[in-house]
């Protein structure tokens, strides 16, 4: 398993946390998502055999929230 930190520009609440919880944690390979709202972080563990970091990233930009 790999477990990237991630930082994220907009999360500021629970809704923007649940919905990047959502959305990487239903991409294949992905164990878990952990969102910090008060360092702006995503920490996520996942195979890289099954899942690219790229992928996790377009998921949270796909959300509308921008990956640094």
């Amino acid at each position: 398993m790999t477990k990237s930190v991630l930082n994220v520009e907009g999360i500021t609440c629970k809704h923007c946390s649940g919905a990047v919880k959502t959305a990487v944690g239903a991409l294949a390979g992905v164990a878990s998502v952990e969102v910090n709202l008060e360092s702006k972080t995503v920490t996520v563990e996942y195979d890289d055999t099954q899942i690219a970091f790229d992928a996790i990233a377009e998921a949270i930009e796909d959300q509308g929230y921008d990956v640094m």
